[in-house]
């Protein structure tokens, strides 16, 4: 597995691969990696000839009081755990390589409406950071395929509908969400919960699973079963930030039966904000 640090030598793999007609995949990580970006790892494996992943902790993408300084670094694991799955690069830049110009000057993308709803809504500048930086590492890696952890519904739909108004011609692939065997979804904040949150955290996904089959028996009122599970989240002790009902496609609030729907939630526990959704 080679490690990449510079533009120069990403740029040389990236022939070398193309010459001897290799396809070519991309996972983009902000590292501290676990089971859920290896994942992605696999399934990236199954769709090209080779695979590189970058890890990147993008400044762009936090806001100033969020968590960028304390975000954990853990490399050399990160590292061992790529290697293991059969990764065949690691491409791990600076911010001053990233924005050579500082993030003021810094020409972005930024997908609109999709990037103003629910996490983008309280999280301002949050999705521009990402689909900047996503758009920059496409066009270093230039990749036949792209893999994104669907645990993060919001950010894969924004990055789909930047590839299709920008005419990339990368395939973005979907990975299904990786749980803990107690249902929480995995992420990297989540080592960030003491004992007794991480005994309280599965609860998001259960009311997210008691929401989807309430839908399913037949109750459409969506905004007071919204209203229902926040009340929910806060009783168990978390801080709810949204709990949308929402259209699958287009992610607004659903407002009929009809719709193709998916839940996406986010509340926080703690200091830690934890987000999950369930397709309906």
């Amino acid at each position: 597995m080679n490690l990449i640090s510079s533009i120069d030598t990403l740029r040389q793999q990236i022939s070398s691969w193309r010459q001897n007609g290799q396809s070519i995949a991309f996972v983009p990580t902000m590292g501290n990696l676990h089971n859920g970006h290896l994942q992605l790892v696999d399934v990236a494996k199954t769709r090209a000839d080779k695979v590189i992943v970058s890890i990147f902790v993008n400044p762009m993408q936090f806001g100033k009081n969020e968590d960028l300084a304390s975000y954990p670094r853990t490399l050399e694991a990160d590292c061992a755990g790529l290697k293991q799955h059969g990764a065949d690069a690691v491409f791990t830049p600076t911010p001053e390589m990233m924005y050579p110009r500082g993030l003021d000057n810094q020409t972005f993308v930024e997908v609109p409406k999709l990037g103003d709803l629910h996490c983008g809504a309280s999280r301002a500048g949050h999705f521009r950071g990402v689909s900047t930086i996503v758009c920059k590492l496409f066009n270093l890696v230039q990749p036949d395929v792209a893999c994104f952890g669907q645990k993060d519904y919001q950010q894969l739909a924004i990055i789909r509908q930047m590839v299709t108004d920008l005419s990339l011609p990368i395939d973005i692939i979907g990975v299904p969400t990786e749980r803990a065997s107690d249902g929480l979804a995995l992420s990297s904040r989540n080592g960030y919960l003491n004992a007794e949150q991480r005994a309280i955290a599965p609860k998001l996904y259960q009311l997210l699973q008691q929401l989807h089959n309430t839908i399913l028996a037949g109750n459409h009122d969506y905004r007071a079963l919204e209203l229902e599970v926040r009340q929910q989240l806060t009783q168990a002790g978390f801080t709810p930030d949204y709990i949308d009902i929402s259209d699958r496609h287009d992610l607004t609030l659903a407002t009929s039966a009809e719709q193709e729907k998916v839940i996406l939630a986010a509340a926080w526990l703690g200091t830690t904000r934890l987000i999950d959704n369930l397709e309906v």
